[in-house]
């Protein structure tokens, strides 16, 4: 749950908004960076917040890219899969990550590290084929690049952070 600063922060940001429901996406957002995904009790504590039910932030929820319904890894990748980025070659680098990483689209890696996700656009085609790591844009690609990518994201601290705590699962917290 969330903690009482942040709650008191969310509940003043609401009752100021002429229409709190306008706020939904951010509030989801804002729980999702504390828990890492918006959980199904992430949802109910969102629409108690919202005067919402919990069907109509789940509604919200998964029509946005970027909420996640289930935990994701320490890097979410989404792979542009946009007719553009696709003539220049992103089916390739998806089929690349996938092999890398030992995963199909939709999975995360055992260790906890990576996620990948399709998006049908990112807004990138003039960097085709491109990709959204933890939403930082990279592109155009190659296999070399995208390697080089790969093994700094592996070899990071948050990395090496994220393997301890795959291998600890009663202490596994995803942090945004």
């Amino acid at each position: 749950m969330q903690t009482e600063s942040q709650t008191e922060s969310l509940e003043k940001e609401i009752q100021a908004a002429e229409h709190p429901r306008e706020l939904a996406v951010d509030v989801m957002a804002a729980i999702q960076a504390r828990d890492g995904y918006l959980s199904d009790a992430g949802v109910a504590e969102a629409a108690g917040l919202l005067g919402m039910s919990p069907v109509e932030i789940e509604e919200l929820a998964t029509f946005y890219t970027f909420i996640y319904r289930e935990p994701v890894g320490r890097y979410v990748i989404h792979i542009c899969d946009s007719v553009v980025c696709w003539m220049e070659g992103a089916e390739t680098i998806g089929e690349h990550l996938m092999k890398a990483l030992g995963i199909r689209m939709g999975e995360t890696t055992p260790d906890g590290l990576f996620t990948l996700l399709p998006v049908c656009c990112i807004g990138y085609c003039d960097r085709a084929p491109a990709i959204l790591i933890n939403k930082k844009a990279y592109g155009p690609l190659t296999i070399g690049e995208l390697d080089r990518i790969i093994d700094g994201l592996r070899n990071s601290d948050d990395a090496n952070e994220a393997a301890a705590e795959a291998a600890n699962p009663k202490k596994q917290v995803l942090k945004r």
